[in-house]
């Protein structure tokens, strides 16, 4: 039976490959696509669990059609794949109910129902409830087939390492390109801004990425049960993931992956936390309530230049005044407080702050860089993001998702015995590299995007899962 199968999806593979072919022939070539959404519905239907993983390869070479259309974004192929998804999974839910009820009760999950339940009331109250109510939509084609019913698929410890694996590998795979394309341009600076096209926009969503791989492959090349040979792919990869980071000239990506090494180093040494959180708090009070003040001085820095000496370059990402990209971030920061300044509450809405941001720009905070048009992207923080655009309520539900991830991912690994170093390497690595990312988002937002979005979500619901099997553990042992 097992032969016939195989007979089976050869032939359905050559039947694809010749009909994809015959229809390019014929010049046909959206129709093309055709064959390949037959393959997928099947993967998705017989293969789901494979085809799930197979997001995780795909997401780093997805494309955004944006650069070659005037009409919307999307990046191909993996947000119709999470579409599809998503669509197929609600409708398997419905029928046959698979999710282990115990995820609704988990915080993390609780965080996100709650703040997406408000972005749906920001929503209503938008300047442009249409964009807010897509931006929503876009939202949940990564959040619901990922965190929700990604829960299910990442029970399996197997699972969670070959969708790591698979993302590392295919980001590697990025970067190999990314380099070799840079070195026709002799590793400038400039150039390093833009030669990961087309997989990735821009340098910075791409130091980004780089960064969150490198902890997990890390963690994953640490562990005692991978064989000499994944060790040895592992060592080249992460050879790859370093020099790739280095000549990706993203500050921020820099200072993240050092920042996150010392959240790890205070995990590992269990540092009381409720010390640091206190700490954070009074700094981040002092920050808002001195934030004019702030603005003032920053503005007596005006200097515009870039450098391509890496001790100059860490140096003008701690200090935020060195040259226009980073002038131009506090412009945009300067104007989601202006934004939150006048619809403190419910926010402009979900997605709108590309649209609505440009009235709010100082003249005294433009760059060489600016727009009087206020068309240039985001505000250069999640967290601004947020607060922009679902109000002071919105930022609060945001950090406490991202806090609920931490605490989560905390407990689980001291609960963790250290007889499964393995499973606790992985978690130190999900902890570490999650905090590449929400250091990173303090200087930028990704969110929106696959590349951040499925590697976020997908380790968080790593994290659910690995904390529903050892909640099934202890109560085994007691």
């Amino acid at each position: 039976m097992a032969g016939v199968n195989k007979i089976g999806l050869v032939i359905g593979a050559i039947g694809l490959a010749t009909l994809f072919g015959l229809l390019n022939f014929m010049k046909l070539e959206y129709l093309g696509l055709f064959p390949v959404a037959l393959l997928f519905i099947y993967l998705a239907i017989f293969e789901s669990e494979k085809f799930f993983l197979s997001i995780a390869f795909l997401t780093p070479l997805s494309v955004n059609i944006e650069e070659y259309t005037d009409s919307f974004g999307l990046f191909l192929p993996t947000e119709p794949l999470l579409f599809g998804l998503m669509i197929f999974f609600l409708f398997l839910q419905i029928r046959i109910p698979f999710l282990d009820k115990r995820i609704w009760r988990n915080p993390i999950v609780i965080c996100v129902l709650i703040y997406l339940f408000w972005l749906i009331i920001s929503s209503i109250t938008s300047t442009d409830p249409i964009v807010s109510f897509k931006s929503i939509l876009a939202r949940l084609w990564f959040i619901i087939p990922l965190l929700f019913f990604g829960t299910h698929f990442f029970k399996k410890h197997e699972n969670r390492v070959v969708f790591l694996w698979l993302f590392i590998v295919s980001c590697s795979l990025v970067v190999c390109f990314t380099l070799i394309h840079h070195s026709i341009y002799s590793f400038g600076e400039e150039e390093g801004h833009w030669v990961m096209w087309p997989f990735f926009k821009d340098h910075t969503i791409y130091g980004a990425t780089v960064a969150l791989c490198l902890p997990i492959s890390l963690a994953l090349l640490n562990q005692k049960g991978s064989p000499p040979l994944s060790k040895a792919v592992l060592i080249l990869l992460n050879s790859i993931l370093i020099i790739g980071l280095i000549f990706s000239y993203t500050r921020a990506a820099w200072l993240s992956v050092f920042c996150a090494g010392i959240i790890g180093l205070l995990v590992y040494f269990k540092v009381n936390f409720k010390v640091l959180l206190g700490l954070g708090l009074v700094m981040g009070f002092v920050i808002y309530g001195q934030w004019d003040n702030i603005q003032l001085v920053l503005s007596k820095n005006k200097h515009e230049h870039t450098t391509e000496a890496f001790e100059e370059k860490i140096q003008s990402a701690a200090n935020v005044t060195t040259d226009a990209s980073n002038l131009e971030r506090i412009n945009r920061w300067d104007c989601a407080y202006q934004m939150f300044k006048k619809r403190p509450v419910l926010g402009f809405g979900p997605g709108t702050y590309a649209f609505e941001y440009a009235p709010f720009q100082d003249p005294e905070n433009q760059t060489i860089i600016s727009t009087n048009f206020g068309d240039m992207g985001n505000a250069h923080s999640e967290y601004l993001s947020a607060l922009s655009e679902s109000g002071i309520v919105g930022l609060l539900l945001f950090i406490s998702i991202v806090a609920s991830i931490f605490i989560c991912a905390i407990k689980l690994y001291y609960k963790t015995p250290s007889q499964e170093n393995d499973i606790k390497l992985l978690i130190m690595g999900i902890i570490i590299s999650l905090s590449t990312y929400f250091i990173h988002a303090f200087l930028n937002n990704y969110l929106d995007t696959d590349k951040a979005a499925v590697p976020i979500w997908s380790m968080c619901a790593m994290i659910i899962a690995m904390s529903l099997k050892a909640n099934d553990q202890s109560i085994v042992q007691d």
